[in-house]
């Protein structure tokens, strides 16, 4: 993911169109203030990004929560 470095001043005159530009290029910004970085503005994550992809993809093969007959090392 990118990221764009953007003065606070510029942020604070420009931060509606600078926020719509994050969520359509899901780019970070980093807002600094004389130079020193004090925030950064990155996109939600949405449905297909890293964050949550695998949902709804495991199968279950078998019961699951009946207690087995097989003592574990870890037990002993």
């Amino acid at each position: 993911m990118k990221s764009a470095i953007v003065p606070a001043g510029e942020f604070k005159a420009r931060c509606l169109k600078l926020l719509d530009e994050v969520a359509e290029k899901r780019h970070t910004l980093v807002i600094t203030k004389r130079g020193r970085p004090v925030a950064h503005v990155s996109p939600v994550p949405q449905v297909g990004d890293f964050v949550g992809s695998m949902r709804e993809t495991g199968e279950i093969l078998g019961d699951i929560i009946s207690p087995i007959d097989v003592e574990w090392e870890a037990m002993r």
